[in-house]
């Protein structure tokens, strides 16, 4: 799945320079920089970018910061001397990212975050993010009802420097502490990554073999979590993630997961690029700096229309 996911994003970088100029954008440069290309989520993120920047008649440049601030202000450095006109970032922490978007600005490209916010307005031209405390709130509602509203549970939660972090875990735990019969028994970081996930399941199910539950802040840890269950043989455990990926997906319609929820992340990333043409033709959005997009809980009832971040109708 890993050299799947590598190769797509390389197919994504060879065709940036390829794609013929036309319509609006007459050719010009927009760069896309996301975090882990290993990750479905991200993967979707510069897919729907890219494809939406070439409709419009720009060319793109794809790249990946590792979530890595270091190698992100390299990357707004390459993206200055190619002269882009417009920045779509999907970035690499909230703080740390800052500086490397004011030196866009500097330097004359407007920004246009999705995804993650920074702790700073004034500086992207937009931030564009799904409703992560909504969406936190619906996960949590079903994660409720899965346990009956009683039971051991643990929480993961992503990286501590992303503000998505902060505010899911308080949507979660703003609807998980008004049951008194519900109790945590750990709450640890994964920083979003599935394998380690699995490695913290696995400790955590050392010292409490009768958990219950588990509630994640992404679905690369609630699968990673799955799967750490599945191989000890808790497979009456219930699991809730966030995020939508098709893996999540499956793994819901196959009863491993009892649900996730969506971030229209494909949405999200069209609407950055349709608001970055807009203000590179106007010189504004029309819109707040601050946008939020509502999430939707995707259980065994509507997970068939899921794909690739977006609901079918």
């Amino acid at each position: 799945m890993k050299h799947a996911f590598l190769a797509g994003a390389a197919a994504i970088a060879l065709a940036t320079l390829a794609a013929p100029a036309h319509a609006e954008g007459s050719g010009k440069l927009i760069a896309i920089i996301t975090a882990s290309l290993n990750n479905p989520f991200f993967v979707q993120v510069a897919n729907a970018a890219d494809t939406e920047a070439k409709k419009l008649g720009y060319t793109t440049l794809v790249l990946s910061n590792d979530d890595d601030a270091a190698k992100q202000d390299q990357e707004i450095d390459n993206i200055i001397s190619r002269k882009a006109v417009a920045l779509i970032l999907d970035n690499a922490g909230s703080d740390a990212s800052i500086a490397a978007v004011e030196k866009a600005k500097k330097a004359g490209i407007p920004a246009f975050l999705v995804d993650r916010e920074i702790n700073k307005t004034g500086v992207a031209v937009a931030q564009i993010v799904s409703n992560n405390y909504q969406g936190a709130t619906l996960g949590a509602q079903e994660f409720v009802k899965a346990l009956g509203e009683k039971g051991r549970y643990v929480e993961l939660v992503g990286r501590e420097a992303d503000v998505n972090a902060g505010v899911r875990s308080k949507g979660y735990h703003d609807v998980l502490d008004q049951y008194p019969d519900l109790k945590i028994l750990d709450r640890q970081s994964a920083n979003w990554v599935q394998t380690e996930a699995y490695t913290k399941m696995e400790s955590i199910l050392q010292a409490h073999p009768d958990l219950e539950g588990v509630i994640a802040g992404n679905d690369t840890m609630a699968l990673g979590a799955s799967a750490a269950l599945q191989a000890a043989g808790k497979t009456k455990v219930h699991v809730v993630g966030l995020d939508g990926s098709n893996d999540a997906r499956d793994a819901v319609l196959a009863g491993k997961m009892d649900a996730t929820v969506l971030q229209p992340i494909t949405q999200i990333a069209i609407m950055a690029v349709d608001e970055a043409d807009q203000y590179l033709r106007t010189g504004s959005t029309g819109k707040p700096e601050k946008q939020l997009v509502d999430c939707v809980l995707i259980t065994k009832e509507n997970a068939g229309k899921l794909n690739n971040f977006a609901m079918s109708k």
